[in-house]
């Protein structure tokens, strides 16, 4: 059991590559791949103008529209992204309530004396407004606030790659036009016109293929972890409002564990079984 004051308190957090971010990417271009070696070869679809006119347009555009730190923070929010973070909430519910055991035994200023052993930021906060005597619906607001603002950050770069999404197959569109025309110069050599025709048209597949492989996935992927994220800060938000208005633990534990899956559920009570 991990008792308030004897333990820091660890949420059991650990940062891993997200094996379904990149088995996805991986399995699409290889099904692109294998396609491409069954109709002839990939040679046909390797052109480098082609794919400095998509990715340079796609990040020009990207450029123009957004402030220039949001586009260079991109390469950071993909990091993250390509990673898991792997919670375990049922961790800091145990937390929340050895914390309302101590705060009902020795009072709500006893839990000061804890918070250095706290490693959740936003728990911390929380638990430290408690500490500090704020009322319970200024907590509130004051933490929801908090939510909200860290929501809108989220949405940044999920703005940022849905908007790359809709740039790639623009400009690969561009790239296509730009290769037609050259072709349509060259019509008195009516063998030029495949091959012309042909290179015309790898632009467009390289925006296709860049928007729907990975910078719409990629802003979707965003927005689910911003919303794991939120709703695990509702849930620590609930657990210290219930520890502030002095709720037996059992009731406390009840309360969290509907944010949980019921198969998660059981550990709490294997690890109050073990106490």
């Amino acid at each position: 059991m991990l008792t308030p004051g004897t333990e820091k308190y660890q949420g059991e957090k650990h940062a891993a590559m997200d094996k379904g971010t990149i088995i996805g990417i991986v399995s699409g271009l290889g099904l692109v791949a294998v396609s491409m070696l069954m109709g002839g070869g990939i040679a046909p679809f390797i052109d480098i103008p082609s794919f400095i006119m998509v990715v340079g347009g796609t990040i020009a555009a990207t450029l123009v529209n957004f402030p220039f730190k949001d586009v260079v923070g991109l390469m950071t929010i993909t990091k993250k992204t390509l990673k898991e973070e792997a919670m375990a909430p049922e961790s800091y519910i145990q937390q929340i309530v050895d914390i309302s055991k101590k705060a009902r035994t020795n009072g709500l200023l006893a839990i000061e004396e804890d918070l250095d052993k706290v490693d959740e930021d936003f728990m911390k906060i929380t638990l430290q407004h408690v500490v500090n005597g704020t009322e319970a619906e200024d907590l509130s607001g004051i933490m929801h606030a908090e939510l909200a603002i860290m929501a809108e950050r989220h949405k940044m770069g999920q703005k940022i790659y849905m908007a790359m999404g809709g740039y790639c197959p623009a400009f690969g569109m561009v790239g296509t036009l730009i290769g037609l025309i050259l072709m349509l110069q060259n019509l008195s050599d009516p063998s030029s016109v495949g091959p012309g025709m042909s290179m015309a048209m790898v632009t467009t597949f390289y925006g296709s293929l860049f928007a729907n492989l990975f910078f719409i996935p990629m802003a979707g992927k965003l927005k689910l972890r911003s919303d794991q994220e939120i709703q695990f800060k509702e849930m620590l938000l609930m657990g210290i409002l219930s520890v502030q208005a002095e709720e037996s633990p059992r009731v406390i534990q009840n309360k969290l564990q509907s944010y949980i899956a019921p198969s998660q559920r059981g550990l709490l009570a294997d690890k109050k079984e073990a106490e």
